[in-house]
C-alpha cells in the first residue's frame, strides 16, 4: 500500500509452462478474470475462495512452496500464516478481497511475485519476475478468460532526478509485454505511486505505470478516518503526471486481511485494485467495445476533482459508464 517496492535490474528468466486447469479449482470460463500480481494469499477466506479460479508462483528465488522459483497448482500463492500475516506479504490478500468488493462478479487468477526468506522477509524483486508473471497470462489468458491484469506491487523504479518534460520512464524488457497484452485486449493495470509529497517526484509517477502502454492509475480520497468526505478531494499522497495517470479511483477501501480480518487498505495499490475491478465489470456489461474504447469510456465517466495545486484528477464514475 504505502510501502513502495523497489525492483531490481536483474536478468533471471524462468521457463513457463502452460499446464491444465487446478483439478479442484472450478473454471468458469464465461466469467471474466481478473489475474492479480503481488505477494502472496490467503486462500481460506470464503470471498477469495468462491472467486479463485487459479493459482501460479513465479519468483526469482527458489522459494515457492515446491521449493522452486516456478509453481502452478493449488497451494502455490499460500505461505504459513505466521509470514503471510505480516506486513511484508498480508498485502496481496488485501488487494484480492479489495477487487472482489469494488466487483464481486469476476474471477480472480493470482500471481505470487515476491518470495520469502525463512523469517518472513521479502527476497528481491526483479523485471524479469515481471516479465515471466505477464508472459504467463499471456499464453493462458484464453484458458481462465482473463480480460484484465492489476500489479499494486510493480511501483517504484528508475524515474527520479529528471526533468519533468523529459522521458523520465527508462525503458526495459517490460515495455513489450505490456504492449503485447494490450494489443491483445488485456489491459495492465499499475498504480501511480505513492510519493507524490516528495519533491523529487513532482510531476512524475512511479515505474511501471510510467510505461505509456500501462494503464496508470491515481488515488482520490473519498472517505476520511471518521467518514464519508462531503466531496471527493485530490491525495496530495498520490503521484501525479497530468500526461500519464489514465484513471483515477478512491484512496482507500474496506479489505480482508489474512485470517478473515476485516480493516482498512489504502494508497494506488488499492485506487489500482478498484479501477481494474470495475473496468471487469464494463467488460462484462459492454462486451462489443474494445479495450482501448472501454477504457475511453472510463475516461469519459468520471468526474472532475482539482487538487490545492491545480491538479486535474478525475474520479470514476461505473454507473455513468454502465448506464450513460
Amino acid at each position: 500500500m504505502k510501502k513502495l517496492i523497489t525492483v531490481g535490474l536483474i536478468a533471471i528468466t524462468i521457463a513457463i509452462t502452460t499446464m491444465p486447469a487446478q483439478a479442484n479449482l472450478k473454471t468458469r470460463t464465461m466469467v471474466p478474470t481478473l489475474a492479480i500480481l503481488d505477494t502472496a494469499l490467503d486462500t481460506s477466506i470464503p470471498l477469495i475462495k468462491s472467486r479463485l479460479v487459479a493459482e501460479v508462483c513465479i519468483l526469482d528465488w527458489p522459494s515457492c512452496p515446491n521449493g522452486s522459483s516456478f509453481m502452478e497448482g493449488e497451494g502455490s500463492s499460500v505461505l504459513p500464516m505466521n509470514i503471510l500475516s505480516n506486513l511484508n506479504f498480508s498485502h496481496g490478500t488485501q488487494m484480492a478481497s479489495v477487487a472482489l468488493q469494488s466487483n464481486p462478479n469476476l474471477n480472480i487468477v493470482f500471481i505470487r511475485i515476491f518470495g520469502n526468506t525463512e523469517t518472513g522477509e521479502r527476497e528481491r524483486t526483479g523485471i524479469s519476475t515481471l516479465v515471466n508473471a505477464l508472459n504467463w497470462v499471456n499464453a493462458n489468458k484464453d484458458q481462465y478468460n482473463i480480460v484484465a491484469v492489476s500489479a499494486s506491487q510493480g511501483a517504484s523504479g528508475p524515474v527520479i532526478n529528471r526533468q519533468p518534460n523529459t522521458n523520465y520512464c527508462v525503458a526495459t524488457p517490460l515495455d513489450k509485454v505490456i504492449f503485447d497484452l494490450s494489443n491483445s485486449g488485456v489491459p495492465v493495470f499499475f498504480p501511480s505511486g505513492n510519493s507524490g509529497t516528495d519533491p523529487r517526484m513532482k510531476n512524475k509517477i512511479e515505474w511501471p505505470a510510467c510505461i505509456s502502454q500501462s494503464i496508470a492509475v491515481g488515488g482520490v480520497s473519498v472517505n476520511s478516518e471518521i467518514g464519508k468526505l462531503s466531496k471527493p478531494r485530490f491525495n496530495v499522497q498520490s503521484n501525479y503526471d497530468k500526461n500519464l495517470v489514465d484513471l483515477w479511483g478512491e484512496w482507500s477501501s474496506n479489505s480482508i486481511y489474512p485470517g478473515n480480518i476485516s480493516g482498512t487498505s489504502f494508497g494506488t495499490s488499492v485506487s489500482t485494485q478498484v479501477i481494474a475491478a470495475k473496468y471487469v465489470a464494463i467488460k462484462a456489461a459492454k462486451p462489443n467495445l474494445s479495450s482501448a474504447q472501454l477504457i475511453l469510456l472510463m475516461k469519459s465517466s468520471s468526474n472532475l476533482v482539482i487538487g490545492s495545486a491545480s491538479q486535474k484528477a478525475y474520479l470514476f464514475d461505473l454507473r455513468k459508464a454502465i448506464n450513460g
